[in-house]
Parts: structure tokens; C-alpha cells; sequence
């Protein structure tokens, strides 16, 4: 049904002219409830440009724009996430219409924010798209034409981006299709002619190496990964990668490095990656690997996956071991431990979202197996803070395990009675969470008397573990078996973004992926569009996190002694205090000791 009143008046007076695709473009629009008389447009001030398709489309748009230069049209160019990368050519005042309609770089013109458009709706429909005047579903749109057409990859078929010609609607030109056609038929091109020179060398890389050693072997880039049988029955979706993020990371400059890397099933190989192609033409890299005897393990780690144990733990994520991989995630294992060793009160420490009921239901299962494990939320206090208090007290006073969450946020009235019933000790094991040490207010005095502490890490600092974390959210959202693995792409997204929310945004995101994968495994387009690019949010890269992980383990060891830190990494204490500011450590989250700052 066409509820909006704009769709049924176009339908009614102009039946023969309007067109199936436009009318169903504007039914999507109605669905997600873009405003007609909106001219709101996302945009990021900083973006990357796809290097792949700016090589293949820059002399294509170069010498159009030289052609329309001064015209009546203008040429843009977007992403595979309808961002304009782009914009040549148009005469001046066509250039400031574009402008107030905010058809600039940086913008995104996809389907779901803008409406019906020759960018948002090529992408959406994967084919052709003309849109002219009152078409537009946005008022601000209609004094222009545009059409687009998608870029594709020829050999993978994946849509690289946009290319669009835009003009006033009085200057339209039954030329512009012909136009942007044969642009994008020379544009995909110059696609396959780099693909393929990249690719033949990957694979010609990969046969020499593969000829000549026994030993695991992968030839890798953003799109292709070849791996020998050595290599498929050792790694899997996520360890792909992993392995180009720690290659890329590794080599920087260099056009050969080496080191250990753990893969997902706790595998720990000794990898060799040098670099194919050269600065101009970079193709990928060639890794190859060993796996590690566990007698021979040495526990010095590459810093991206952290020091390394000696022996054998079991997998990441899977039995009692808490998920994750990275140098955080080793920390927390640890400290859980030792936690666990103790019968005295815990508190677990973090940001909103990272689990740390999580953590306490896993030392519960440890120590606890068989009895009761109860949860007290401060929040809840509030309503009868006489009964909440007098029931903590029994439960107390029997075997099991008493989680006082949201500690911190405990009112100021029971903060006493409350102190007292953890002094007062007793059969239950106590475990307490708040978002930190040292917290202002009633709640906080309340902290101290829990001396042992855990620390859950937020999972900016540990991107390599939503590798593990993933597959045990989607886990517990789907009822469906096989359950819906991350595509390599995917995993690749989701660990370039920030997570504000840490873990429990992340299972926010993940269910909402799964219900619209409809059972299948999980793509970019998949997930909400928000957390669709890495580079929409404040992610960062994978040398600012590695350094970052290296920096934390070492304020960690030292109790967040930084002078000891400092020695310890090989830094002045001014470099040191410079690289926590620059790499947004928080100071007052960092453990504390008696040695000197």
C-alpha cells in the first residue's frame, strides 16, 4: 500500500509517466522514514578514498572533466557506501546549487538518509539509475537530474562505488546515459587490468613459495586470500584477517618481517610475511608459517597478540576460558585467575557494557559449580532500601556466590550497612562490580572493602577479540545450526570501529545482523548502516592499538608506575606521557601503585 499522501497524488495524476522503480524507491524511503521536506545529509569532515577505485576512475573523471569543464553538468564519484568521494566539473552557479544541497565530498547520499537519488537508488536497485525533478523524494533534490550506475569489480562482482552525472532539470540531456555508461564500462576496465596484474602476482608468489617448503602458505589481500592445504586446515574466517591486519601492521616500511602470531584455535605458528608488488603497485603479501611445538614456546609474542604462555591453554572463548586474544584480554585471564585463587571480596571493574557480570558468572563457574549464584543491583535498592538489605543479609549468610552490582551507584544509606555485611564475611562468596575505583559520591567509600580487584578492558582496546566474542554472542541469538559466522569482510568492519558500548553494543549490533541475514552468514550490508564502514566512527588504526596494547601491558605490570613503565618500554617518561594523551589512555582507569609517577 502507498500510504503517503505525496506517492497516491503522483499515482493518481500522472499514471502512464511515473515510473515502477521510482515509485518503489519511494516506498523504501517511506519505510524508513525519511522526511520529504528534509535537507539533513551524514557526513564525515575526514574519509578515506578507496584507493582501488580512485586509480581505475581518476583519469576517467580527468578527462571527462576536462570535457564539461565550465558546463552545464557535473561529475561526482562515491563509495560502496554512497559517501561522495568526488566532485568535478559544472559551471559556477550549477556548482552552488550543488553546494547548498550539500551534493559535496563527504556527504553521504545513501538511499536510507536522502531519498530517491542517482547515487543512494543506484546502489539500492545495483543497476542504473535516472532520477529528475519531482522524482526526487526530497523537495530540496528536485531542481536537479542525476544518474548513476554502479561501479562493480569485474571478477568478485562487488560494487566498488557510484558514478554520477548531475545537471539542473532544464539542462537535462538525453546524452547523459549513454555518457556515464561508457565511463563506468572504462572505469571497470582499468578495474580488471589491476586486478588481474595483483592477482597474478599473488599467485605467482604463492607456487614458488608453495613449491619449495613444506610449510603453511597464504598469499593475501583486502580481497583475495590463497592458502594451501596446509594452510585451510589451520586457519579459519577470522584468522584471514588477522593475518592481513598484523602483516600490514608488521611491515610498514620494510618489505619482509617475522614473528609468532596465535591464531583463533589457540594454534601459535611462527610466520614469515614479505610483501608483493612494490610501493606503486601494491599487490598483497605472502605469509608463511609453522606451528610451534608447545615445549618449544617461548612466550615472546608479537606485541598485537600479546605475551604468549608457555604450553597450551584451552581455546579462546570456548569451555571456562574467557574469549579473546589480545594482550587485554591475557591480562584479564590472568587477574580473573588470581582473583579466583582467593576467597576474599572481588570487585570487577569497567566501562557500561563489558561484561563484567559476565566475568563474575565465569568465577562462579569456576569456584562455585552446584550453588546458588545471586545478583543485588544497587539501582534496585532505591525502591525499599530496608528490605533490599535485609534480604541481601540472609542470602549472605548461605553457600553460593552474591554478585552486588552497579556498587557504585548504591544509596547513601546503606553504604554502612552495607560495608558492614561485606566485613562481616560469611559462606557466600561476594563479588561486586562498578565502573571504577576511586568513584565520588556515597556508593564509592563502599569500594574499599573489596580488596581484590579485575579490571574488564574495554574492547577499543581489544578489537582482535570481537574474532572470539562474535561467534558467542551470535551463539546465544540464534536458534538456527549451523550457527551464522562473521564474513571475513564483516570481522574487518566491525574491528575497525570504536564501541562506545563495548560488548553489549557489539551484541546489539550482531542480533540485529542476524535477523536481517535471515539465517545465512553474515555480510557488511547485514548490519545496521551505521556500523557498515570502519571509517564512519572513530576507529583507529591497527599500529595506534597494537601500540596501545603494548603501552597498557606495561603501565599494568608496573601497577601503573609510568617511570617504571617507561624503563620497562625503552621510552623517556615525557614520550610515555605523550603517547597516553595521543592514544586516549585514561589515567584515572590505570592501576596504582607506591612507586614514584
Amino acid at each position: 500500500m502507498l500510504s503517503d499522501p505525496r506517492l497516491l497524488d503522483a499515482v493518481a495524476e500522472n499514471p502512464l509517466d511515473l515510473r515502477e522503480e521510482i515509485i518503489s524507491s519511494w516506498r523504501r524511503c517511506q519505510l524508513v522514514g525519511v522526511a520529504p521536506t528534509g535537507d539533513d545529509v551524514p557526513f564525515r569532515p575526514e574519509f578515506d578514498r578507496p584507493s582501488r577505485l580512485m586509480r581505475a576512475a581518476a583519469p576517467v573523471i580527468d578527462r571527462l572533466s576536462g570535457q564539461l569543464d565550465g558546463g552545464n553538468a557535473t561529475i561526482v564519484l562515491a563509495d560502496s557506501e554512497a559517501q561522495i568521494i568526488d566532485r568535478r566539473a559544472g559551471g559556477r552557479k550549477l556548482l552552488k546549487a550543488l553546494d547548498k544541497a550539500m551534493v559535496c565530498p563527504g556527504f553521504r547520499y545513501a538511499e536510507e538518509f536522502t531519498g530517491t537519488n542517482g547515487i543512494g537508488s543506484a546502489l539500492e536497485e545495483r543497476r542504473p539509475f535516472l532520477v529528475s525533478g519531482a522524482e526526487h523524494f526530497r523537495e530540496n533534490l528536485r531542481e536537479f537530474t542525476c544518474i548513476g550506475s554502479p561501479l562493480r569489480h569485474p571478477i568478485t562482482g562487488a560494487v566498488e562505488g557510484v558514478l554520477d552525472v548531475t545537471c539542473r532539470v532544464d539542462d537535462t540531456n538525453v546524452l547523459m546515459k549513454p555518457l556515464v555508461l561508457a565511463a563506468v564500462r572504462e572505469i571497470e576496465s582499468r578495474i580488471y587490468t589491476d586486478a588481474s596484474l595483483r592477482e597474478q602476482m599473488l599467485l605467482e608468489h604463492f607456487l614458488r613459495a608453495s613449491r619449495r617448503s613444506t610449510a603453511a602458505v597464504v598469499s593475501i589481500n583486502q580481497d583475495v586470500f590463497i592458502a594451501n592445504t596446509a594452510a585451510s586446515g589451520l586457519l579459519d574466517a577470522s584468522d584471514q584477517v588477522l593475518l592481513w591486519d598484523w602483516a600490514c601492521q608488521m611491515l610498514g616500511g620494510r618489505d619482509e618481517c617475522s614473528g609468532e602470531i596465535r591464531l583463533a584455535r589457540d594454534v601459535v605458528v611462527q610466520a614469515k610475511a614479505t610483501k608483493v608488488g612494490d610501493v606503486s603497485r601494491m599487490a598483497g603479501v605472502l605469509v608463511e608459517m609453522r606451528v610451534r611445538p608447545a615445549a618449544r614456546l617461548t612466550g615472546a609474542a608479537l606485541p598485537h597478540h600479546g605475551p604468549q604462555p608457555a604450553g597450551r591453554r584451552p581455546p579462546a572463548g570456548t569451555g571456562d576460558t574467557l574469549p579473546g586474544r589480545s594482550v587485554a584480554a591475557d591480562r584479564l585471564r590472568r587477574d580473573v585467575a588470581a582473583a579466583g585463587d582467593t576467597d576474599l571480596p572481588v570487585l570487577i571493574c569497567g566501562e557500561p557494557g563489558t561484561g563484567k557480570l559476565f566475568v563474575a558468572r565465569h568465577l562462579h563457574r569456576r569456584h562455585g559449580r552446584g550453588e546458588p549464584f545471586t545478583v543485588f543491583d544497587a539501582f534496585t535498592a532505591h525502591d525499599d532500601p530496608d528490605d533490599w538489605i535485609a534480604t541481601l543479609g540472609d542470602r549472605l549468610a548461605q553457600p553460593g556466590t552474591v554478585v552486588l552490582r552497579h556498587l557504585d551507584e548504591l544509596p547513601s544509606e546503606l553504604t554502612g550497612r552495607v560495608a558492614a555485611l561485606v566485613d562481616g564475611g560469611g559462606p557466600a562468596r561476594i563479588i561486586g562490580t562498578a565502573r571504577a575505583r576511586g568513584e565520588h559520591g556515597a556508593g564509592g567509600r563502599v569500594l574499599d572493602h573489596l580488596p581484590v580487584s579485575v579490571t574488564v578492558p574495554p574492547l577499543r582496546y581489544r578489537a582482535e577479540d570481537i574474532a572470539d566474542i562474535a561467534p558467542l554472542l551470535l551463539a546465544v541469538r540464534t536458534t538456527r545450526r549451523p550457527v551464522p559466522r562473521l564474513l571475513p569482510g564483516t570481522l574487518c568492519t566491525l574491528m575497525g570501529l570504536d564501541w562506545p558500548g563495548n560488548v553489549r553494543e557489539l551484541e546489539v549490533t550482531l542480533t540485529t545482523a542476524v535477523v536481517r541475514s535471515l539465517g545465512s552468514d553474515i555480510a557488511q550490508e547485514h548490519l545496521p548502516p551505521e556500523y557498515r564502514s570502519a571509517g564512519g566512527r572513530s576507529g583507529t588504526s591497527s599500529l595506534q592499538r597494537a601500540e596501545r596494547d603494548i603501552v597498557l601491558e606495561a603501565l599494568a605490570e608496573t601497577r601503573g608506575n609510568k617511570l617504571a613503565a617507561a624503563e620497562r618500554l625503552g621510552i623517556a617518561r615525557s614520550t610515555l606521557y605523550r603517547k597516553i594523551r595521543v592514544l586516549g589512555i585514561d589515567e584515572n582507569r590505570l592501576p596504582t601503585g607506591t612507586s614514584p609517577r
